[in-house]
Parts: C-alpha cells; sequence; structure tokens
C-alpha cells in the first residue's frame, strides 16, 4: 500500500467547509511523509507540521461542539483576541501549517505532472525546488533559506522517494504515480479551501522567519 493512500482526505461538502475533527486526523499522519525523503533536514518542516497540528487540536478538544469546522475556530478567535488577531492561537498554527500542506501538494503534483530535469531525470531536486519556493521561501529569512538550500541537495533520487511513498515495495513509477494523483484529488480542494477561507477572512499575514 501507498504512505499517502492509507490515510486519504476525504471529498469537502458542497460549502467546502473543512471539518476540524476529520482535517486533524488526516493531517496526523502527513509529518511521516517527510521521512520518505530520507534526509534529517527535513525533520525541520516534520517538527513544525507536528508543532502546529498539536496546537490546532489543543483548542479544538477545548470544546468540540464549538469548533466543528476550521472556519469556526478562526472566527472564534477573531472574535476573542480582535487586535491580536490572527497572529496567534490555531488560526496562527493553521497558518503555517497550510503552507506546510501546500508544499506537499506542489511537490506531488510536479512529480504527478511529469516535470523532471532531463539531465538528472533521476532526482526529484527541481520538484521540490518548485515546492519551496512557491509555498515557503517568501515566509523565510535568509538563514532559514540556506537551510532548505541545503534540505535541496540533500533530496532523495527519484526512484528512491517514491520506493518510500511504496513502503518500500518495488513498484512500477506509473503505479506508484497513480497513487500520488489519487491521493490529491481530496487533498488539493482541502488545501485551496484552507487558503481560500484566510482569504476570504482576510486572515493572512506576510512575515518571515
Amino acid at each position: 500500500m501507498s504512505v499517502l493512500l492509507d490515510n486519504q482526505f476525504r471529498e469537502l461538502p458542497p460549502d467546502k467547509s473543512v471539518d476540524t475533527k476529520i482535517f486533524l486526523d488526516n493531517v496526523s499522519h502527513i509529518p511521516a511523509f517527510f521521512d520518505c525523503l530520507g534526509s534529517k533536514v527535513f525533520s525541520i518542516i516534520k517538527s513544525d507540521i507536528n508543532g502546529n497540528i498539536t496546537k490546532i487540536r489543543a483548542v479544538y478538544l477545548k470544546d468540540p461542539a464549538k469548533y466543528v469546522t476550521l472556519q469556526d475556530i478562526l472566527e472564534a478567535e477573531r472574535e476573542a483576541h480582535q487586535a491580536e488577531w490572527p497572529k496567534v492561537g490555531a488560526t496562527l498554527a493553521l497558518m503555517w501549517l497550510k503552507r506546510g500542506l501546500h508544499f506537499i501538494q506542489i511537490l506531488l503534483q510536479s512529480l504527478a505532472d511529469g516535470e523532471r530535469d532531463e539531465n538528472n531525470p533521476n532526482l526529484i531536486r527541481v520538484n521540490i525546488t518548485k515546492a519551496y519556493e512557491q509555498a515557503l521561501k517568501r515566509y523565510h529569512g535568509w538563514i532559514v533559506q540556506k537551510i532548505f538550500n541545503a534540505a535541496l541537495l540533500a533530496a532523495p533520487y527519484r526512484s528512491n522517494f517514491l520506493k518510500a511513498l511504496s513502503k518500500g515495495e518495488e513498484v512500477k513509477e506509473e503505479e506508484c504515480l497513480a497513487n500520488v494523483r489519487q491521493f490529491l484529488v481530496n487533498y488539493t480542494p482541502t488545501v485551496d479551501a484552507i487558503y481560500q477561507m484566510y482569504t476570504n477572512l482576510n486572515a493572512e499575514l506576510d512575515y518571515t522567519v
């Protein structure tokens, strides 16, 4: 089986609301994705994602009946924190979490689309670089960018990465990429819906770390 397909995201309802409990259950398995990238350098993103999931879950568990959707959390925190919002609580944690999820989305979509370095077809550096530049780079200062540049150089071979996604099984590349595409069917709309929610609520912040 596939690391991705073991915990597929669910289809969103027509109103594109994201159920908090279902979302947390799904994303709790996402950090394992970074183990497939091999290098310990990627543990930085993994740790960040784990930390943000923990913060969101802590808020949700305080009142599950109140925080049925992610938007319920953001709106409640906006009311409670006023001027400090959105740079507080689960709102801030989800802001960073969605960026990590977006990184994965772009990386997987790039692989699924067949984008590769023709001179080095068995490297995924071009895919990871695209994901980092589009999802995370603008929010990172030069020190963090240097760390990620080192991570990009440590990216695994394409064949090793796809094998890791397949839990070490010898799976044909096209079969593995078919699994990636299937995973993205519900994953992409979920990430997109969270981004749209931040736009609608004017909750996006553009500072660097």
